[in-house]
C-alpha cells in the first residue's frame, strides 16, 4: 500500500474493515469505482461471488472481440462472443448480459459498458461468464428485474436517433420477452398490431402492455373500459371481443 497517497490507504483500511476483504481486492473494488468508496462498496455487494475481476483479462477478453476499425465492440464480436459462450445470438441471455452493461444499442458494446457488466458480474474469463448464464437467467424469474430488463429492451432495441420502436422489432422483443413471463395474449397481441396498427410502438405503450399484461386476467374479466389505458390496448381490447378471441368461464 505504500504507492497509494494517503487518501487512498485510508479509503482501502476503511473498505477492509467493513467487507474482511484482503487488501488486493479492497484496491481493485476501489479501483474499478474511481476510488468512490460507496461505488466500491456497491460493486462488491453486487457480486455473488466475492472475487474482483483482474482488469487486465478484461482488457485481454475486449481486444478479442473489439471490432478492427473501431474501439467498439459490434456485430461480428458479439456473434463471436455468443459462440464462445455457446449461446444463440438471439438467445434472451443476451440481453440480459446487455441489461448488466447498461448497453445503449443492440449488437454493440463501447469498451466502458464491456468492462462495467463484466465487473458487476464479477468475471475476467470466458470460462466464468459462462458459469453465470444460468444465473443471467434466473435473473428473469425475479419480478422487479424483468420489469427493468423490459424497460431496457425498448432503448435498447430501437434505432439510433428514433423516438418509437419500429413494429417488427417490438414484437420480435414481445415474444422473446414473454416466452419468459408467460401472457397468453402475446399472439393475439402480435397479430393485433399487424392487421390493425402498423406503425412504431410508442414507450408509453411499451411500458403500459407490461401493466396490463400484469394485472388484467386474460379472460378480461377484470379489465375497467374506463381504466387509463393507451387507445392501442383499448383497441385491441375491442379486437378481442370483436373476433371472439376471449375464452371466458361460465
Amino acid at each position: 500500500m505504500h504507492r497509494l497517497g494517503r487518501g487512498h490507504r485510508d479509503k482501502v483500511q476503511q473498505f477492509m474493515a467493513i467487507t474482511g476483504t484482503s487488501e488486493k481486492v479492497a484496491i481493485q473494488a476501489l479501483k474499478a469505482s474511481d476510488w468512490n468508496l460507496e461505488g466500491a462498496f456497491d460493486l462488491f455487494y453486487s457480486q455473488p461471488i466475492r472475487s474482483m475481476p483482474d482488469s487486465r483479462h478484461l482488457e485481454e477478453l475486449y481486444q478479442r472481440y473489439k471490432d478492427p476499425y473501431t474501439d467498439m465492440i459490434m456485430a461480428d464480436g458479439i456473434s463471436l462472443l455468443c459462440n464462445d459462450l455457446q449461446v444463440d445470438p438471439g438467445d434472451i441471455v443476451m440481453l440480459v448480459l446487455s441489461w448488466h452493461m447498461k448497453a445503449a444499442t443492440m449488437c454493440e458494446f463501447s469498451k466502458q459498458e464491456f468492462f462495467i457488466g463484466l465487473q458487476t458480474l464479477g468475471v475476467d474469463s470466458i470460462d466464468k461468464l459462462k458459469e453465470r448464464i444460468l444465473y443471467l437467467r434466473s435473473e428473469l424469474k425475479d419480478e422487479q428485474k424483468f420489469r427493468e430488463i423490459y424497460n431496457f429492451a425498448f432503448n435498447w432495441a430501437k434505432e439510433k436517433g428514433q423516438k418509437s420502436l419500429a413494429l417488427d422489432t417490438a414484437i420480435g422483443m414481445w415474444q422473446l420477452l414473454f416466452a419468459e413471463r408467460q401472457w397468453p395474449l402475446v399472439d393475439h397481441w402480435c397479430q393485433f398490431l399487424q392487421a390493425r396498427h402498423n406503425k412504431a410502438i410508442s414507450k408509453d405503450t411499451w411500458s403500459q402492455l407490461l401493466e396490463f399484461a400484469k394485472m388484467v386476467d386474460p379472460s378480461l374479466s377484470n379489465y375497467d373500459a374506463e381504466g387509463a389505458w393507451p387507445y392501442l390496448i383499448d383497441e385491441f381490447v375491442e379486437y378481442l371481443n370483436e373476433n371472439d378471441l376471449i375464452h371466458r368461464s361460465s
